[in-house]
């Protein structure tokens, strides 16, 4: 289900999914595709570690990331659930022959060490 909240959804940002929700921020990003495919990998996400645990590895994957990166954005961007979706937000059929735990294969990938 989407819903439309200008309150929800961070500044800066188009879309948060808090299961079984896609939140957006604006009316016209519910017709757009994209958007709405990669807040539906995230519904997925969350579904597969059953809901409570996704928001605890996404909050302590991005801590880390932040401390690595030094950068809010960047941390962002590599946390493993975002580098799955924002890489298959543009594929549509993705959902369709997604494996369970593919998140896993974007864990390690972009760590600074």
């Amino acid at each position: 289900m989407i819903v439309i909240s200008k309150y929800i959804v961070p500044k800066g940002y188009c879309g948060l999914t808090l299961y079984p929700l896609i939140f957006l921020n604006n009316e016209s990003l519910r017709g757009n595709s994209v958007v709405v495919n990669h807040e539906r990998i995230h519904l997925r996400q969350q579904l597969e570690l059953l809901i409570v645990p996704f928001y605890i590895i996404y909050g302590l994957e991005f801590v880390f990331r932040l401390i690595a990166y030094k950068n809010w954005k960047e941390a962002y961007h590599n946390i493993s659930f975002e580098r799955e979706a924002y890489k298959n937000e543009k594929d549509l059929d993705y959902l369709k022959r997604r494996q369970m735990w593919t998140f896993l294969k974007y864990l390690c990938l972009g760590l600074k060490l």
